[in-house]
């Protein structure tokens, strides 16, 4: 699987970073500049079945794995530093249980290694509501989609993924018949009869409900030497709304580990 990326910084320890659900490399653009200003040489990654990676295959961890290794193999990239938000997060640690011994450290964003129930029907339900073949703009789909989603910015968030086709109209960069078909495979329980000892920062935002205080147990059988970050005034979308906290306590965590 060739996965489209984009490398940020040109020398340093190697860092690959993952995006959610929905999600695609340019969200991470503005960290990862950041990063390589501290040293660190970034790869920015759309997963299989989003962005402008194939749209192909299926739709789950031990497949998203096996890609980032493979990627990994092909960019000659020794020990780097993972870092996965939410369904990216379930790759890196899926990928820890399956290949340990092969990256330096894991940063997750916002995501356990439980499993997740679907929750993302009515999100779903307004992007297959939207005629991309009939369209003329993206007002005309911010329209639709906000009888479904009432908030903006994850309107925003979602419609950056609607693109121009050269041929005209309108396309996803996401693979929705897939998402629509097999969201349930995207909350998998990340499990393992093995303990990684690699050391791990789990990061949260303190207005969202992904890593609850009781969920630490769970996390840290499987990640013993995990350590649990919060970050005020911020949602699952943390290293958005909060970035200059969320690049801190990643720089601090590095720092120590490195």
């Amino acid at each position: 699987m060739q996965l489209n990326y984009k490398q940020i910084g040109e020398v340093g320890k190697p860092m690959i970073i993952l995006h959610g659900v929905f999600g695609l490399l340019d969200n991470w653009l503005g960290i990862s500049k950041t990063l390589s200003e501290h040293g660190f040489r970034v790869y920015l990654v759309d997963q299989r079945n989003h962005g402008r990676s194939p749209h192909e295959g299926p739709l789950d961890f031990p497949t998203f794995a096996t890609d980032l290794r493979e990627f990994m193999e092909e960019h000659h990239l020794e020990n780097p530093i993972l870092i996965g938000h939410s369904m990216g997060g379930k790759t890196i640690m899926e990928y820890a249980v399956t290949y340990p011994g092969t990256f330096a450290a894991l940063v997750v964003v916002d995501i356990g290694p439980k499993a997740y129930p679907i929750h993302h029907t009515k999100i779903l339900k307004g992007l297959n509501a939207i005629p991309i073949d009939k369209i003329d703009n993206r007002n005309q789909a911010d329209e639709i989609l906000a009888e479904y989603e009432p908030i903006l910015s994850v309107r925003q968030f979602l419609l950056k993924n609607l693109y121009r086709k050269d041929e005209g109209g309108f396309g996803w960069r996401f693979n929705l018949p897939l998402l629509t078909s097999d969201m349930a495979s995207v909350g998998a329980e990340i499990k393992s009869d093995e303990r990684l000892e690699t050391p791990t920062l789990f990061i949260r935002g303190a207005k969202s409900n992904y890593i609850l205080d009781e969920d630490m147990e769970g996390i840290q059988d499987l990640f013993p030497n995990a350590r649990l970050e919060t970050i005020a005034d911020a949602g699952h979308w943390v290293q958005a709304e909060q970035p200059k906290e969320f690049v801190s306590k990643l720089l601090n965590f590095l720092d120590e580990v490195i």
